[in-house]
């Protein structure tokens, strides 16, 4: 894409402004600075230049008019020019060193203007990372692996283990150079690209990693410090050698906690002095390999004299004696040696000797033969072998003796461990470790995204050259023997590198011992940094104490935790034990930097644009399958052990941490999911068998935004148990310009009542004209391609008589011919008040379904989906139909009962007979009043007071008509109660059930002429209403909940309002009530 534009001056025809001021201004503007995020979201809110920051805009109005058309925008869409002037002056400094000295020195003043960083690609990320990488491993392990593994073995080592971090520099490139990456490295780069769960797994996951390395760093020191420097400074001594092993893990221990505290002292009390002194340890780590080299060079024309003794081909600790022979000639005289005193029982010729020491010659081997002496070809093979195998010489010839076992004992050098190849990959991978570092100071380089690509990879080729020579040097110059020695004891307790080194092995151990220190010091200055970014992120809750620290910014309680699990590695003791625990979390690290660029690539989401070109979403791919291969190949159980903590991690973060939105890959990643299963789906509509409501629910909000009946959610959590889809759809009257804060808080108190009720679902809340279209257009859109609900819930309008708009139960049947329509069924919940809530649990109970007509048995499946939750877990099932004059009712349940046998549900059937009985008087009556009814409301032109006045006349005229036809019934020899109360209702449908009923409704029709006129389609449908629900009240009063097939509204929408009460006489006297319209299509089935 191009990139080139002009920048086009435009003059203001007002006149010039005060340039000195606005100079002013933006100096002061230009500085950006990281500010602390108050409301904990994660985000450091950065003053940075974008559209939503307007403050410098706010204090400096618009006053010109050249760019008027768009003077009302200024405050949200700054001009391009302060967006550019912004641009090219933002810097995010981090929060290191640099600004704690500022702190310190200004004890307390205000701060000056940060300058912008100025470090480059070689002071600011190659010579950090060659400090990192290089370090106590290449110093006191190198050798010892080389000697074990042989240089073929140690060459595929290093290849294995420099190839993956090259792979991974090669990822973090892409990553790093994805735009601006402020302070916090590689936790900040994991976390914006696969999410605050990733991030702070991951996060937490490098903070215990360089914990670790810190205390490997300082057993090293101390190793260093014991064996080389001053030995005779240990606490512990073994005054037997099988006591060896456990005095020296001791004195690491007691060493190593002192060299600890003290270190934390000095990060505590200024990190300035271990930044000034970093490059002071760097120099220690090139002078001792520029050493090494120099000795390699020396050795070709001068090799350097370090003898080793060798009984028959077993290697000898050289530290009680001066001379590699069993006797000596001292003034023509023969006398034993020291070695002798070791070996025998005195120092006398006739002692009685150690049976392999009488059967073999002493032998000196030189130690260092040279680069030119062909040893080369003798180290090539690996050596492993069991803990206590003797480190032996297989050129030179040695007898048979004493059993060996025992002689491990004698002053041999043995093996310390048990060797073999994934042990030592293990031990050798923090040695390429540390090549973060330049990536944690991009808050300091001058161009971050040009030096940390090219910085970071010098680096790694740099180390990757200088460990490859190091093994096929340390190989061809070395004898076998020395180099399996690990603590050069065969050499009299020198360094084994540094017999190598030019011009003397103190500038190795000096050298190391100074870039160990410095190494340890660096991990616990890194470690407390990295915990409080994350805890100051807000992502691990009870981390948050650790956020806090000095008032210059210090971590101090950071520093404390660090420290205190830093010892935990010192009381392991040993740094070859220590070293494999590190590697899994610096692993599981660059496995996510892997995965974070090969998700970006694939996606190919817009933002991502790294400046790096040369990376490939299969080499990360490969970076993080070597990851993981390294892992499972050092120790398969701390490979699951690392795992298993970064997934308690995980799942903590997801399940109490704050709600994070960072635009991570992993979001991409599930919304190309969705996305591709939404395609899938487009295809066909699901079998029957795959059938499940995914419900619409429709909820009425009240006037303040808040939901009338949270019910209707509990009752949707209940029949869906999270399973499927839900829609909670809202629709609010007016326009969108309008309401558009009303919708916002509408959307938010609905997914409040979502949450309360535990309802997993979307929420749709739609701004209409008027309520009715609203209600249409959730019903058409709703969902998304495949995932489209087939059910609408909602609840049964109980106040439509009383309102005074018919507008309300106008929209109801709407609702249901819509839904009929669309072929989605429809569940309408009466009372939805009285139903359970989730916490309520239903004694036993039933749950009554009233199978009248077949609509695709929507009504078989809900009681079963509903007894699946805890609140319905205990009712049984009950299934009711309803069988005519015609119809045989034993066959009908027998039928009934196969029929749910197939079904696989089990539900107790009975068949309900209602005989043709003749219309009573009641039902004639309530039709009557609902003509009446209808008719009133009809006249549109009346006002609402009329309206209220005719309906009161009417009322008065009705209740006048019933008391004179009870006084006129009284009088004749047959009594029909026709004032309808609530007890007379029951009384006269009993009397209706006698033989003579008939009679006396006949009588009737001379008394009431005025019901000849009734439109009888009215008159049967409200018979079949009454009768229906004298039926179900009967038998199903006491159930929890009734289920009934919702008779469909007239097709002549003139009858509408009788509908309504079709419905009402239907429903009454009854508590819970579902009614249940089917959909137009099977959803249950008798296949498997």
């Amino acid at each position: 894409m191009p990139t080139n534009f002009t920048v086009v001056p435009v003059k203001d025809s007002t006149g010039k402004a005060k340039e000195g001021q606005e100079e002013e201004d933006v100096e002061e503007d230009n500085v950006l600075k990281e500010e602390e995020d108050p409301t904990g979201d994660g985000v450091p809110k950065e003053n940075s230049p974008f559209i939503n920051n307007t403050e410098h805009d706010k204090n400096n109005s618009y006053d010109g008019t050249n760019m008027a058309l768009f003077e009302e925008e200024m405050d949200s869409h700054p001009m391009v020019s302060s967006l550019l002037n912004k641009l090219a002056n933002y810097t995010n400094l981090t929060q290191g060193a640099h600004e704690h000295e500022e702190a310190d020195e200004e004890e307390g003043s205000k701060k000056k203007a940060v300058k912008s960083p100025q470090m480059g690609t070689f002071m600011g990320v190659y010579l950090p990372c060659l400090q990192n990488i290089l370090g106590v491993i290449l110093f006191l392990r190198l050798t010892w692996i080389v000697g074990t593994a042989g240089i073929l073995e140690s060459l595929g080592i290093v290849g294995l283990c420099c190839t993956c971090t090259m792979l991974t520099a090669i990822s973090m490139s892409a990553i790093a150079t994805n735009g601006v990456v402020p302070a916090g490295g590689s936790y900040y780069m994991i976390s914006r690209s696969l999410g605050p769960e990733f991030g702070g797994a991951v996060g937490l996951c490098f903070y215990l990693g360089t914990t670790f390395a810190g205390a490997m760093y300082i057993l090293g020191t101390i190793e260093i410090l014991l064996t080389y420097i001053v030995p005779q400074a240990a606490i512990f001594k073994a005054e037997r050698k099988e006591e060896e092993v456990d005095a020296l893990l001791n004195n690491m221990r007691v060493y190593g906690t002192c060299c600890l505290t003290l270190m934390a002292i000095v990060v505590f009390v200024g990190v300035k002095y271990v930044n000034k002194l970093a490059l002071v340890f760097l120099a220690c780590v090139i002078l001792s390999i520029l050493a090494i080299y120099a000795g390699v060079i020396k050795s070709i024309f001068e090799p350097p004299d370090f003898p080793v003794c060798m009984l028959g081909n077993r290697t000898l600790q050289n530290h009680g004696f001066d001379k590699c022979l069993k006797t000596d000639v001292i003034d023509n005289l023969t006398v034993t040696t020291k070695l002798w005193s070791v070996f025998c029982d005195g120092p006398e010729l006739n002692a009685t000797c150690n049976e392999y020491f009488a059967n073999n010659n002493l032998t000196l081997v030189q130690g260092i033969p040279g680069l030119t002496s062909g040893v080369l070809l003798e180290n090539m093979w690996s050596v492993y072998g069991p803990l206590g195998m003797m480190v032996e010489n297989k050129k030179l010839s040695s007898f048979g003796g004493s059993d060996p076992a025992k002689d491990i004992y004698l002053p041999y050098v043995v093996n310390d461990i048990a060797t073999f190849f994934t042990l030592l990959v293990g031990i050798y991978f923090p040695s390429v470790t540390g090549i973060m570092a330049g990536s944690n100071r991009s808050g300091d380089l001058r161009d971050a995204q040009k030096s940390i690509p090219v910085g970071t990879i010098l680096a790694i080729a740099t180390t990757t050259f200088i460990y490859i020579s190091s093994v096929i040097l340390f190989g061809a110059c070395i004898e076998g023997v020395l180099l399996r020695d690990k603590f050069g004891d065969s050499v009299k307790g020198n360094l084994v590198i540094g017999t190598l080194s030019w011009p003397s092995p103190w500038v190795i151990v000096i050298g190391s011992f100074f870039s160990c220190c410095g190494a340890g010091l660096q991990s616990l200055t890194g470690a407390p940094r990295l915990l409080q970014a994350i805890a100051r992120d807000g992502i691990v809750p009870f981390l948050q104490v650790f956020g806090h620290g000095k008032a210059n910014g210090e971590p101090t309680w950071a520093l404390l935790l660090t420290a205190g699990i830093c010892e935990i590695g010192i009381l392991i003791a040993s740094l070859d034990a220590v070293a494999p625990i590190l590697s899994m979390f610096f692993l599981m690290c660059y496995l996510f930097v892997n995965l974070a660029c090969a998700v970006q690539t694939l996606l190919r989401t817009p933002n991502w644009r790294p400046r790096f070109k040369y990376y490939h979403w299969t080499l990360s791919f490969l970076g993080m399958s070597l990851c993981l291969a390294i892992m499972f190949i050092s120790s398969w159980y701390y490979a699951i052990v690392a795992m298993v903590i970064a997934g308690c991690i995980y799942k903590y973060i997801e399940y109490r941490g704050a709600e994070k939105e960072w635009g991570d890959g992993i979001r991409g990643l599930s919304l190309n999911a969705a996305r591709y299963a939404l395609i899938r789906l487009e295809d066909a509509p699901p079998h029957t068998k795959n059938w499940r409501p995914q419900v619409l629910v429709l909820l009425n909000l009240d006037s303040d935004q808040g939901v009338k009946h949270p019910r209707l959610l509990s009752l949707t959590t209940q029949l869906k148990a999270g399973k499927g889809l839900t829609i909670v759809g809202n629709v609010l009257q007016g326009t969108y310009l309008t309401k558009e804060a009303e919708a916002k808080k509408a959307e938010q108190n609905i997914k409040s009542a979502m949450s309360a009720e535990r309802t997993k679902g979307f929420c749709h809340v739609v701004v209409s004209s008027n309520l009715r279209d609203g209600v249409s257009h959730l019903i058409q859109s709703a969902g998304l391609g495949g995932m489209k609900h087939n059910t609408v819930l909602m609840s049964w309008p109980g106040t439509w008589r009383q309102a005074s708009d018919p507008l309300s139960w106008k929209n109801f049947i709407e609702t249901v011919r819509e839904t009929t329509a669309a072929h989605q069924a429809l569940l309408v919940a009466k009372n939805v008040d009285s139903f359970p809530t989730n916490q309520d649990r239903l004694g036993e109970g039933t749950i009554d379904v009233w199978w009248v007509v077949h609509d695709g048995g929507l009504l078989m499946l809900l009681p079963f989906l509903l007894r699946q939750h805890k609140v319905w877990r205990k009712c049984k099932m009950r299934i009711f139909t309803v069988a005519q004059m015609d119809d045989n009712s034993i066959q009908m349940k027998k039928d009934l009962q196969m029929f749910l046998y197939h079904l696989r549900l089990d539900a107790e059937v009975e068949v309900v007979e209602m005989h043709d009985n003749d219309i009573s008087a009641f039902t004639y009556e309530k039709t009557l009043v609902m003509e009446q009814r209808s008719q009133m409301l009809k006249q549109m032109h009346l006002s609402r007071t009329e309206r209220e006045r005719e309906a009161q006349l009417i009322h008065d005229k009705n209740t006048a008509s019933h008391v004179a036809l009870n006084d006129k019934a009284e009088a004749g020899p047959e009594q029909v109660h026709m004032t309808w109360t609530k007890e007379k209702l029951f009384s006269e449908r009993n009397r209706n059930r006698e033989p003579n009923a008939n009679v006396a409704v006949r009588d009737l029709f001379n008394m009431k002429p005025e019901w000849e006129s009734l439109n009888q389609s009215n008159v049967r449908r409200m018979h079949t209403a009454v009768k229906l629900n004298e039926v179900v009240v009967n038998k199903s009063q006491g159930a929890h909940l009734v289920l009934l097939n919702m008779p469909g509204p007239p097709k002549n929408r003139g009858g509408d309002e009788n509908y309504m009460e079709f419905l009402e006489v239907l429903l009454e006297g009854l508590n819970r009530v579902l009614l249940v319209r089917g959909g137009g299509r099977e959803v249950i089935t008798i296949y498997s």
